[in-house]
C-alpha cells in the first residue's frame, strides 16, 4: 500500500515547470488508466484460482500448466515451454509437483521415447474445470456489462494486445483446442 499511497500523494503535489512531463510521457498519460485497469483486472481474474491453489501449496504457474495441459492433452513439454515462455528449470519444478500430486501425467512419446507428453489426470481435469468455471463467470459478467457488441470488441482487443507475430499461432492453438474439445464431447 505504501507504493499506492505515495503515488497518490505525488499526484496531489503542486506541479512546477521542472516537474512537467516530457511530451512523450504526456501523450501516453491518457492510457495509464488502461494499464492500471489491466493490472486490476488480472489481479481479480487470477484471485479465484489463487484461493483454490493456496491450500495445496500451488501458485499461478501451476494454474497455467494445468490449464494448458488440460486444453491440449498429449502436448509436448517443449510446446508448453513455448506457450508459457518460462525456463525449463521453472517448468520442471512446477511439473514435478503437479505429477507428484497426481494432477498431470508425463508419458514418453510413441515414436520418440525421449519426448515427454503431458496429460491431465482426472484430478487435473477436475481442477482445470473448476478454474475455467470461475473465470468464465467473471468474463461472462464483464462481457454482459460491455453490451451487445462487447464480446467481439473484447476478443479483437485481446488479440491485438498479443505481439503481431504471435497472433496467428495463438488463434490456431485456441481453434485446435476448441475442435479437440468438441470432438471429445462427441
Amino acid at each position: 500500500m505504501t507504493d499506492i499511497n505515495s503515488a497518490l500523494a505525488l499526484t496531489d503535489a503542486p506541479k512546477t515547470t521542472a516537474d512537467a512531463p516530457s511530451p512523450a510521457v504526456a501523450e501516453a498519460a491518457p492510457l495509464v488508466d488502461f494499464v492500471e485497469l489491466l493490472f486490476f483486472a488480472y489481479r481479480d481474474f487470477v484471485a479465484d484460482p489463487d484461493e483454490i491453489l493456496a491450500p495445496i501449496g500451488f501458485g499461478r504457474a501451476h494454474h497455467r500448466v494445468v490449464h494448458f495441459v488440460n486444453r491440449h492433452p498429449g502436448m509436448r513439454v517443449t510446446d508448453l515451454l513455448d506457450i508459457l515462455r518460462i525456463t525449463k528449470q521453472s517448468l520442471g519444478r512446477v511439473l514435478r509437483e503437479l505429477v507428484d500430486e497426481g494432477f498431470v501425467e508425463s508419458r514418453a512419446g510413441a515414436s520418440d521415447r525421449r519426448q515427454r507428453l503431458l496429460f491431465p489426470t482426472p484430478k487435473g481435469e477436475a481442477l482445470a474445470r473448476q478454474f475455467v468455471a470461475l473465470q468464465s463467470r467473471r468474463i461472462e459478467a464483464a462481457l454482459e456489462a460491455g453490451g451487445p457488441e462487447g464480446r467481439d470488441t473484447v476478443r479483437r482487443f485481446l488479440l491485438a494486445m498479443i505481439d503481431p507475430e504471435d497472433r496467428v499461432p495463438v488463434e490456431r492453438l485456441i481453434e485446435r483446442a476448441d475442435r479437440a474439445a468438441r470432438a471429445r464431447r462427441g
